[in-house]
């Protein structure tokens, strides 16, 4: 152990695997899992460092940054701890996904979210053997019918979030046993679920859980490599429903809302997991009636053609349906109900000789399973727990009973720590959405 008078030496990329450094001037931005962004004055850094220190020890110690390296008279040991710590802290308080440049709130389980209650993050159980999984939410892209308005140039998000895996796998687990066997744990989200940076690992955890049967997960496939690819089907992943609305590359970059996306890669990566994992496709256009009518009956042929749809079907095509917070492309005169939607697939499927594209829950194994019991209902007033804010402008995130409550518009009456009285309005599929006690 090195004395009080001499300093040790830690290297900001010693901090952990997936931590990467770049220092300016007078700052200092560390990147970690290519997802979140932390930017820190360095003589702030410094004096944070410092005080955490001095409390450690007992007396005042200096810090200082020259270049990649922190230098304190400590125990190295120490002095890495602490500085892994304080990173942490500030990437908790002041982190930013890169993708969208939100601020981004990593749940663990001391926080004290619950992972049930929220549509953002957590676990989301509809009533069926399915339980859709929602590690991270934001987009690396801008979908002009986004239902949720994600990426960069949403109007109506201003926070993200990633989940801890060993929490989410922990709470999953408690879910699952309430489930039953049989399970399908559904990784999705409100954005890119392939961003998530734990994936694999998620993955993997799932697969061996003894009441899950099958993994499923949605992506757009852009964060994809053939490894990941490789390692997700190694890791137990049953089937990727990937996103493609259009083989036209100027059809697919404006659905997209992206000058930047790439359908040469989103083709490779759906050819290469069909062709050379173990791991089964679905495809799952969206319909936008009078755009992308033709691109619907090139994307049927081409995903049966590439090796899509060997234990499911091959093609999963969604009709464009209009939410509060959502995108409506501007172009778009007409939105088609959901008879109408059908009775256009089964003329496809005519056409085509390619079957199901009418989908029904049998065709994925989905059954009817007993909820999770609500603790409270639409129309009651509870008390919650503030503890941060939430995923829509305005909102922030309560606790009450075990179960994440949104509550809207109230950002500027209510603040972390606070208590707060407030009545639910929605209560669908342990899904809770309150306003402040009072309002109409």
């Amino acid at each position: 152990m090195k004395g009080p008078s001499q300093a040790s030496a830690v290297a900001l990329e010693e901090l952990g695997e997936g931590i990467r450094v770049k220092v300016r001037s007078d700052s200092i931005r560390f990147l970690i899992h290519d997802l979140i962004e932390v930017d820190v004055d360095t003589r702030e850094f410094e004096s944070m460092l410092s005080s955490v220190l001095s409390k450690a020890v007992r007396r005042h110690v200096d810090v200082s940054v020259e270049g990649t390296r922190v230098l304190a008279p400590v125990p190295r040991d120490l002095l890495l701890e602490v500085t892994s710590s304080v990173v942490s802290r500030l990437a908790g308080e002041r982190g930013r996904n890169i993708h969208t440049g939100r601020r981004m709130i990593y749940i663990s389980e001391p926080l004290g979210i619950p992972l049930v209650g929220h549509t953002a993050f957590g676990l989301i159980d509809r009533g069926t053997n399915v339980i859709q999984v929602r590690p991270i939410s934001g987009c690396n892209i801008n979908c002009i019918y986004c239902s949720v308005d994600e990426g960069r140039f949403s109007r109506t998000r201003w926070r993200d979030f990633v989940v801890d895996p060993e929490y989410l796998l922990k709470v999953f687990d408690e879910v699952a046993g309430f489930k039953g066997g049989g399970l399908e744990a559904h990784i999705d989200g409100q954005g890119e679920p392939a961003l998530y940076p734990f994936l694999v690992d998620l993955v993997q955890g799932l697969s061996e859980h003894p009441n899950v049967k099958v993994v499923s997960m949605q992506t757009n496939a852009l964060s994809l490599d053939e490894r990941t690819v490789e390692e997700l089907a190694e890791a137990g992943l049953d089937r990727l429903n990937v996103s493609v609305n259009s083989l036209d590359e100027r059809k697919a970059r404006a659905m997209a809302g992206s000058r930047d996306y790439d359908l040469e890669h989103v083709k490779g990566i759906v050819e290469y997991a069909a062709g050379s994992t173990e791991a089964d496709v679905l495809v799952a256009p969206l319909w936008l009636p009078g755009f992308n009518d033709e691109d619907i009956v090139e994307l049927i042929d081409w995903a049966v053609r590439v090796g899509c749809g060997q234990r499911w079907p091959a093609l999963g095509i969604q009709n464009f349906l209009e939410y509060k917070f959502g995108r409506r492309p501007k172009f778009l005169r007409k939105v088609v109900d959901m008879k109408e939607f059908y009775a256009w697939l089964r003329k496809l499927e005519r056409e085509t000789g390619v079957e199901p594209l009418v989908l029904r829950p049998e065709h994925f194994g989905t059954e009817p399973r007993r909820p999770l019991p609500k603790p409270f209902r639409k129309g009651d007033v509870v008390e919650v727990d503030i503890v941060c804010e939430g995923r829509l402008r305005g909102e922030m995130i309560g606790v009450a009973s075990g179960r994440a409550v949104a509550v809207a518009d109230s950002a500027n009456v209510l603040k972390p720590g606070d208590r707060a009285e407030v009545r639910v309005v929605r209560d669908k599929h342990n899904v809770f959405v309150a306003v402040p006690s009072g309002r109409g």
